[in-house]
């Protein structure tokens, strides 16, 4: 690192990251914006109900991604170059399976799945399209996920940072122009974010020579490529489970309120996706550097990198906390293209209590980094299971039950808070075991 303090090195990682992470969720926000505008309700309806594929094609990309450069960064701290080649090797060689099996997923059984998911006649063809095409560009979306999180570790965050943005600023611009110029519909708004990943892997490409890593022939150790995954999937599991989560809750909201419901959910959701970013870019920023000193043996490093995390975690909040209470109408009207009441006052209510808990929600996001990045795979996967499955889908139905709608949107932040508990306590239980030792 040629930062001159543990401070430095952590404000550059986690600054850049946070602008890529951003610039990814506005993408998406800008997609879920133009669509509104250009396709109305039933396009946000469609979109929402299409996001859980995508969340899986996401996932595999941020389990081969983070478990990969996880690892890549500890054989490299300890001088272990041919395990961090095999490293590279193994994630590359699973990205190429997973995406086989998701590709065909698209070309054979995209309706299946669309109407697995719910959609009625009005909305069933858009949603088919746009699960379809994620689906058949998996290998883009995957690839694109291992690169930057390669790339960010082999030191060169700042590309990581330039590939990732120049993606979605790209996508923004074909957005508008697929949409309104074109005319192209749901298509042209999937068409535009598959372009994304594409240029983000055209730019990485260009430090292809000096990368650290390079695929080289070699045998791949079933154990490596078990840590492999191991360590990565909480990522995978968190994505997954934020598109499962998205689905109950969407059919819960269908039998409380109907599509109205779902719309403003749709806001929500991409709020959501913009926010839950901006803590993904502090966890994943100071991940690599988390990893290095923990393979370096550097004692309490790892842990003063999670300080910094849970601090800057801590303001975000803050300001967060300040938008949502000032300006959740004017967030959601923008995209309320009908200006319809009852959506308007179903959206603004629901981002008052849904971001009631973010606190916990940063909390989880970079203590679930600090237990991949220090190779605490089992706490790692807790955190990612109570958050994604164990504890939020037992609230949702409780919370509904007993709440109604308000029981919907308190289901995160309730989960949130339970699993902040558990995974501190883990985090206490950890330090004092090493201390005994």
């Amino acid at each position: 690192m040629k930062e001159k303090s543990p401070f430095a090195a952590f404000a550059r990682y986690a600054s850049l990251n946070m602008l890529g992470m951003l610039g990814v969720s506005l993408y998406v926000l800008t997609d879920t914006f133009f669509i509104a505008r250009g396709l109305g309700e039933d396009g946000l309806v469609a979109l929402n109900l299409a996001l859980p594929v995508c969340n899986f094609v996401f996932g595999a990309g941020l389990m081969l991604g983070v478990g990969g450069s996880t690892k890549y960064v500890i054989a490299r701290s300890r001088g272990q170059d041919r395990e961090a080649e095999a490293v590279f090797r193994g994630t590359l060689l699973t990205a190429a399976a997973i995406s086989a099996v998701m590709m065909l997923a698209g070309a054979l059984c995209s309706r299946q799945i669309t109407a697995l998911l719910r959609a009625d006649a009005r909305v069933f063809e858009m949603t088919d399209t746009y699960l379809k095409t994620i689906l058949l560009f998996t290998p883009a979306f995957v690839l694109q996920q291992i690169f930057v999180s390669f790339t960010r570790s082999d030191g060169a965050p700042g590309l990581s940072m330039a590939a990732v943005l120049a993606g979605s600023l790209c996508n923004i611009l074909f957005d508008y122009l697929f949409i309104f110029p074109l005319h192209m519909g749901i298509f042209g708004a999937v068409l535009a974010t598959v372009f994304s990943p594409l240029i983000g892997l055209a730019i990485l490409s260009f430090r292809r020579k000096k990368a650290g890593f390079r695929l080289k022939k070699g045998p791949v150790p079933a154990k490596l490529l078990g840590s492999i995954l191991a360590l990565g999937a909480p990522s995978m599991i968190s994505e997954v489970a934020a598109g499962v989560v998205m689905i109950v809750l969407n059919l819960l909201l269908l039998r409380l309120r109907g599509n109205v419901a779902v719309a403003a959910y749709g806001v929500i959701a991409n709020i959501a996706i913009v926010v839950t970013s901006l803590y993904n870019g502090v966890a994943q920023g100071t991940q690599p550097l988390m990893s290095g000193a923990y393979g370096r043996g550097e004692k309490g490093g790892a842990e003063r990198f999670l300080a910094y995390a849970l601090g800057a975690a801590a303001v975000l909040t803050a300001l967060i906390d300040a938008v949502m209470l000032l300006f959740a109408g004017p967030v959601a009207a923008v995209f309320n293209k009908a200006a319809d009441p009852v959506m308007q006052e179903l959206a603004v209510r629901g981002l008052h209590l849904y971001f009631s808990g973010i606190l916990f929600a940063g909390a989880n996001t970079v203590l679930g980094a600090y237990f991949t990045a220090t190779e605490r795979p089992l706490p790692a996967q807790t955190v990612s299971l109570m958050r994604g499955f164990a504890v939020v889908l037992p609230m949702a139905f409780v919370l509904s039950a007993l709440l109604g709608l308000d029981g919907v949107w308190l289901t995160v932040p309730v989960s949130e808070a339970i699993t902040a508990a558990a995974a501190l306590t883990m985090l206490f239980v950890g330090k004092k075991r090493r201390s005994a030792a």
